[in-house]
């Protein structure tokens, strides 16, 4: 994508002066509190939902340790619900939804449409102050006694029980409105602050992806929020809506919850998907293979993704007619993922392939998510789901899909577009052993709890049989592994920013517009607005002498 873009002011020859950065233009703490800057913002998401990362491995890490010894090692089992339900909430609601869409699609989207700033920057503000109080009310939960309903806060226990449910549920109604007023956000930017010669097939994929995310995040978000707010009512006044005491339906909060929650998984999902799309065209140097088939199939899977939900509930005892419309639905929501798949591998093919850190993490997203895309299959028909249902094969199929997968991108992303972000560089060597730790360590976690899952081991369970003991020892040993690579990982980006290695002006060669600004991008991102005049990831007139430059 060629642009013309107005020369960037030098400095006076012989003069040391300190290039303006949306980091340096104002310094201290109101500053970046009241800012309206897309770009600080989106950085003040990357550093709330990273701790979120970090609390949730941590409880994760726990779990992992009690299941060591058959009986348990560290938790009575009320304890170790409230950890397992902890883990699941803070990496569910505070990291995995918010991460790619608030902090890398708030820090890259206007770049990459030639915009100045999202279209509505208090709005966006507000809603980074909104998942911060959402954050501040899953803390308080803790503090006032914990919540062990599991992430998923199924009634009729979630109304009876005396933990904080009634916290942790504000705290989830309050997100709600934080990915409402993010998604509306994208959706007006999207569509009136794109760059002169920037039609819809000139967008970069990452557009596509956080645009059909954001159609879910207003569409079906609501969703959640009425469903938290029922659940208060009823625990309040003992209303029989969810309660077969009272007369209400406990499946009801089934089918509300899950109505929600997958097109929630796309949430998650959509914005990896952008982020490889993006990936694998920079660094195997060759356009994306089926662009407009990438583009509709990001529509194709946020409209079918309202018609999944029942696939969760086959179980549940519903109609026999249902489930079987259910379970067509999920396959036929592998054909637009699978057309993802199948155009990302095309296009690495016969590419000129760099194998750095983010198109290393971009290889190991491809062969988890197709893990995780196979064991979905298998679990969409009815008469393996039966046997599989609330086993660890369920447990290790959704942590491929969401954590796996998710977790894989936005760790890609994160490493693509970090010198753009700072402008400086993390150690290629050390990024390299990270992914290879946190790939090996998740493999070696989870593949273990597939043969777990088939052989019957249910989940959420405190304690187990001496038979599924070598499992559940091997899982931990992998998960210990993966914690030394996250925590490797933060090691070495924090340490990039302390030794300040100056990054190149365009590190990859990229041709979309985030590329076109300065490294790291000023307050104002571009002087004038940048005029498309090429097809989307055309390379063949980038000239890499010229482009990958030092930058000041």
């Amino acid at each position: 994508m060629t642009t013309q873009v107005p020369p960037v002011e030098t400095a006076t020859p012989g003069v040391e002066t300190e290039r303006k950065t949306y980091l340096n233009v104002t310094k201290g703490f109101m500053s970046w509190a009241g800012t309206l800057d897309h770009k600080r913002i989106g950085l003040m998401y990357l550093i709330g939902t990273s701790a979120a990362l970090l609390a949730g491995g941590l409880f994760a890490l726990l779990v992992r340790l009690h299941l060591w010894e058959p009986t348990g090692m560290l938790f009575d089992n009320a304890e170790y619900n409230q950890v397992f339900t902890l883990h699941g909430v803070f990496m569910v609601f505070l990291f995995v939804i918010p991460a790619i869409p608030a902090a890398l699609g708030n820090m890259i989207l206007p770049l990459q449409l030639g915009a100045i700033d999202v279209a509505l920057p208090r709005l966006n503000l507000l809603s980074f102050y909104l998942w911060v109080t959402g954050a501040i009310f899953a803390i308080l939960a803790i503090v006032a006694g914990g919540f062990d309903t599991g992430w998923t806060f199924y009634t009729p226990y979630s109304l009876y029980t005396q933990q904080a449910v009634g916290l942790i549920g504000m705290g989830v109604f309050i997100l709600g409105f934080s990915s409402i007023f993010t998604g509306l956000n994208f959706i007006v930017t999207v569509h009136k602050l794109r760059a002169p010669g920037l039609t819809w097939f000139r967008m970069p994929l990452f557009i596509w992806a956080l645009y059909a995310t954001s159609i879910l995040q207003v569409l079906a978000t609501p969703v959640l929020g009425i469903t938290v707010l029922l659940v208060a009512i009823e625990r309040l006044y003992h209303i029989g809506i969810f309660d077969p005491r009272l007369g209400g339906d406990a499946v009801l909060f089934e089918h509300f919850f899950w109505f929600y929650s997958h097109p929630a998984v796309y949430i998650m999902v959509l914005p990896a998907f952008g982020i490889i799309s993006e990936l694998v065209t920079v660094h195997s140097r060759k356009p994306l293979f089926g662009y407009k088939l990438i583009a509709f199939s990001s529509l194709a899977i946020a409209i079918i993704s309202f018609l999944v939900w029942g696939h969760h509930m086959f179980t549940s005892g519903q109609s026999t007619y249902a489930m079987f419309a259910f379970s067509f639905l999920t396959f036929f929501v592998a054909i637009p993922t699978a057309i993802k798949e199948f155009s990302w591998v095309a296009t690495v093919w016969k590419g000129s392939i760099a194998l750095n850190s983010p198109m290393l993490y971009t290889l190991a997203f491809l062969i988890i998510f197709a893990i995780g895309g196979l064991t979905g299959v298998i679990l969409g028909a009815l008469n393996v789901d039966i046997h599989l249902h609330d086993t660890y094969f369920v447990v290790a199929h959704f942590h491929y899909v969401m954590m796996g997968s998710i977790a894989l991108a936005f760790f890609a992303g994160l490493h693509h577009w970090w010198p753009k972000m700072f402008g400086v560089m993390y150690n290629e060597t050390h990024a390299k052993i990270s992914c290879a730790l946190i790939f090996i360590g998740f493999n070696a976690t989870f593949i273990p709890q597939f043969i777990m899952g088939s052989r019957g081991m249910p989940r959420r369970y405190a304690t187990y049989v001496p038979d599924y003991e070598p499992y559940h020892k091997a899982s931990t040993i992998g998960a210990m592994v993966l914690g030394v690579g996250v925590a490797f990982m933060v090691y070495y980006l924090v340490v990039s920013l302390l030794q300040k290695k100056r990054a190149m002006e365009n590190q990859w060669g990229g041709v979309t517009l985030e590329w076109e600004t300065p490294t790291p991008p000023p307050l104002e991102n571009f002087s004038k607005p940048p005029v498309v005049t090429n097809e989307v990831y055309d390379y063949s007139k980038l000239d890499l002498e010229t482009t990958i430059t030092p930058a000041k």
